[in-house]
């Protein structure tokens, strides 16, 4: 629909487009919707453009819970605010704001914390619903409920979005490189440099050299760290890898008699000093564990595995050789302070997101977006709500 002054819309339901789940696996269908107004502590949405995340895809195959139709998908994006509702006071109307998946309301107790980016207030959970008053802002034209996707709904030229989800940021940053640090790249960097804590000097070991893992690369090399291997299955992601900084590669399904872990203890005399599981494995968490230098090593799980799996390590080697094992949600990342963070050393030149844009779509091309991901051809395509592009 063409962007509506707020003074037109303001209080009243919105209706426009938005690319709709309606059954697990099949195509998106773009429709009509309405879109209500904010409650309060909460901002509805102009999307500018949006990008696609593995995540996206995992939830619009799942046939059971958390897996939920119909249902508005999207969680990458950028906007502007058409308006707030009560209690909204660090965003105004016409802000440029990046929506997140993890709160940051900025008042509990870990929020105030350095140590945490897990919000006590608002906690992060896979809900359809708003996460204050646990209902819906969007319809179908027959009044249908379609339910939320963790917190953002960003399929959509509009969306309502807690503000406590909310990151007002320079409207001049370029919004298809701005959008990726609403989800992806901040997680990988994020890991790296909060979670890990990336030391100069240091040797670090990614399984899995998707977009996630090459973000934790981009990261590591910000950090200083000297040696960054890559594991994967695929040996061509070794050249796209270098150029967010990996520097050698082991081929996982091509180590001989030896596991990917002994490979990495000879190539690294004795362990990495971190280690990063960015598929979602318990094998490959255990692999990462176990090629973790003893003493200080940490291991640090990104990737989401099945529901339901477990991990089974050994209590003598937790106790006898001192290393860490870590989870990182959103790469430990505290969105309302980091993200501007993220977002000026990119236009210091410092942090890389141009690279990581590989192609764009019209929003009535969204189904392409799907395709690409699927077959391995991207790692981020950018969705642009009403500008006409070639991909």
């Amino acid at each position: 629909m063409d962007e509506k002054s707020s003074s037109e819309t303001r209080g009243n339901p919105i209706r426009c487009r938005a690319a709709v789940s309606r059954k697990p696996g099949e195509p998106l269908v773009i429709e009509e919707v309405m879109v209500a107004p904010p409650m309060p502590h909460e901002v509805r949405i102009r999307i500018i453009c949006t990008s696609l995340c593995h995540s996206d895809i995992t939830f619009w195959k799942l046939k059971d819970f958390p897996g939920i139709f119909p249902r508005i998908l999207g969680h990458e994006a950028i906007g502007v605010v058409e308006s707030v509702g009560e209690d909204v006071d660090e965003v105004s109307e016409g802000d440029t704001v990046i929506p997140t998946f993890m709160p940051d309301c900025g008042d509990c107790v870990d929020c105030r914390s350095k140590k945490s980016n897990l919000c006590s207030k608002l906690p992060f959970k896979v809900s359809p619903w708003m996460p204050r008053h646990e209902t819906s802002r969007f319809t179908d034209l027959k009044g249908e409920v379609l339910y939320h996707f963790l917190f953002v709904s960003s399929f959509s030229e509009y969306t309502v979005v807690d503000v406590a989800h909310v990151t007002k940021i320079d409207p001049s940053i370029a919004p298809n490189r701005a959008c990726l640090l609403s989800c992806g790249v901040s997680t990988g960097v994020g890991a790296a440099w909060r979670t890990a804590n990336v030391e100069k000097g240091s040797t670090v070991v990614i399984f899995g050299l998707g977009s996630i893992g090459l973000a934790v690369a981009e990261g590591a090399r910000l950090c200083g760290a000297t040696k960054i291997i890559g594991v994967d299955l695929n040996p061509d992601k070794f050249e796209n890898g270098k150029k967010f900084g990996v520097t050698d590669f082991v081929n996982s399904g091509n180590c001989g008699d030896k596991s990917v872990s002994q490979v990495i203890d000879e190539m690294t005399d004795g362990g990495a000093d971190y280690c990063f599981e960015c598929v979602g494995m318990a094998s490959l968490v255990h692999e990462a564990y176990a090629c973790c230098r003893k003493g200080w090593g940490k291991t640090i799980v990104l990737g989401v595995d099945k529901p339901g799996a477990k991990l089974s390590l050994s209590s003598f080697e937790v106790l006898h050789s001192g290393k860490s094992l870590m989870g990182s949600l959103f790469g430990g990342l505290k969105a309302k302070s980091d993200i501007p963070i993220l977002l000026k050393k990119y236009l210091d030149k410092e942090l890389q997101l141009d690279e990581f844009v590989t192609h764009e779509v019209r929003f009535d091309d969204i189904n392409k977006a799907f395709d690409l991901l699927i077959e391995g051809n991207c790692l981020r395509c950018v969705i642009w709500m009403d500008k006409q592009v070639s991909s």
